[in-house]
């Protein structure tokens, strides 16, 4: 499997990725809404665009498939459920299901609600597995719930599925946020070595060239996976007066996300 990540350099901060086939040149595109870049990455290197993979309905992530189909004949995928929200969906799929491009890639659906409740990560079927998570999990960071998303599941997401996947799964987001959520982590908990140790290489980076983070590292610098952490508790309750002594995990992935929100 070769993975493509493409930097689209624009307000959003959006990742692209091709997944090609070494044996046959397929390769299945994902949230290509910078299709431009898309179209001549594949070009460049000579693989067929067959197939895309939207994670999640919102435009910032569906937005190129009209042109990417018209210019490939792409066959579009996406939830089961979301067909209604996604123009031309020829496929339509939930977890357990496999996506094959070309001889020997295959990709595996998760259902993971919680930015919206129609979203798919792709866990690849390799030595080392890669995932790619749309808007669920960033480096560093979590999604939003704004448009149509619901914070119990994207808790649920995280505790029943994520944080139980291999530790060395690499992660590939939908968007750039590393910077950011390593401040916010530090924020929290400033005696976090792992954070600070990472957060140089990537202030004021080229995202075309940055790290890809394993699921191992998430769980050292992602305050979304640390919710046990004293540190991090103990600041959350000094905003949080409300928030008990010793809170469920569930209380405090609320808290965190409802203060990112507003960080």
């Amino acid at each position: 499997m070769i993975v493509e990540r493409i930097w689209t350099g624009n307000a959003y901060r959006n990742f692209n990725y091709l997944i090609a086939c070494p044996d046959t040149g397929e390769a299945l595109a994902i949230d290509p809404l910078d299709h431009g870049k898309c179209l001549a990455a594949a070009k460049a290197n000579g693989w067929q665009i067959t197939q895309i993979l939207n994670t999640h309905e919102h435009h910032d992530h569906t937005g190129g498939n009209e042109a990417v189909v018209a210019a490939t004949g792409a066959k579009v995928i996406a939830h089961a459920g979301a067909a209604s929200k996604i123009r031309g969906v020829d496929r339509g799929v939930t977890a357990g299901d496999v996506i094959k491009v070309g001889k020997r890639v295959e990709l595996e659906c998760l259902d993971t609600p919680g930015h919206t409740m129609c979203h798919i990560c792709l866990r690849s079927h390799t030595d080392q597995p890669a995932l790619f998570t749309g808007d669920t999990l960033f480096n560093a960071g979590a999604g939003n719930c704004h448009n149509g998303g619901d914070m119990g599941m994207l808790f649920a997401t995280f505790a029943d599925q994520l944080s139980k996947l291999p530790d060395n799964t690499q992660v590939y987001p939908g968007h750039d946020y590393i910077e950011n959520n390593l401040r916010f982590t530090l924020s929290l908990e400033p005696g976090n070595a792992d954070a600070q140790a990472f957060l140089p290489g990537v202030a004021g980076h080229d995202p075309a060239s940055s790290a890809v983070t394993t699921l191992a590292d998430e769980k050292r610098f992602n305050t979304f996976f640390r919710l046990t952490n004293p540190e991090v508790i103990a600041s959350l309750r000094e905003r949080f007066p409300d928030l008990p002594e010793a809170p469920d995990a569930k209380a405090v992935f609320f808290k965190l996300r409802e203060l990112r929100n507003s960080w």
